[in-house]
């Protein structure tokens, strides 16, 4: 005799709700560990430093000693993107005056964005150069001479689009207000 009525049927297992509900959770946790494995393989991280930690701490101290050069020529810059022509105008206070800067605005996050710029020296400190249209961001700025061997360097930072002028000190730092 059979324990069960006669009235009630079993329904397999493949026509219910809750197996296939659970078989669901775990095909998509696999679908989307499998996706995130293969973006983390294809996509590179530029910002990863992979070469001599002893070479690369000399060249900290190289920028540091370029930013004591800067703060002893008592040198300061004020940097400004022209929002129509797109022109970038830095001006010069200081002890030294190079016939060329170098501009270089770095992205924090992607190496592949990074830009470079010479600026050519026009009268009383003033340097300009055409500059890239629709800048946007976040950028870190350096300034330095155009020379093989630059011996100071000033840095800051700026969003853009920015009406206003951005301040490059030696070691980037606005001074106390």
């Amino acid at each position: 005799m059979s324990s069960l009525p006669s009235s009630e049927k079993v329904i397999p297992w493949y026509k219910q709700f809750w197996p296939w509900f659970l078989i669901g959770i775990l095909l998509s946790s696999i679908m989307f560990s499998i996706t995130f494995a293969v973006m983390s393989v294809k996509s590179f991280d530029g910002m990863v430093v992979q070469e001599d930690y002893y070479e690369h701490g000399k060249a900290i101290n190289m920028v540091l000693a370029k930013q004591e050069q800067a703060r002893a020529q008592n040198l300061s810059a004020e940097l400004r993107l022209d929002p129509m022509t797109s022109d970038i105008v830095v001006d010069l206070s200081g002890d030294a005056r190079p016939d060329k800067l170098y501009l270089d605005l770095i992205f924090p996050t992607e190496d592949d964005r990074d830009q470079s710029f010479i600026l050519e020296h026009v009268r009383d400190g003033r340097y300009i150069t055409q500059g890239p249209d629709n800048l946007r961001y976040r950028w870190y700025l350096q300034i330095q001479p155009a020379l093989e061997d630059a011996d100071w360097r000033l840095t800051g930072e700026a969003t853009f689009p920015n009406e206003n002028s951005v301040a490059l000190l030696p070691g980037g730092r606005p001074e106390s207000e």
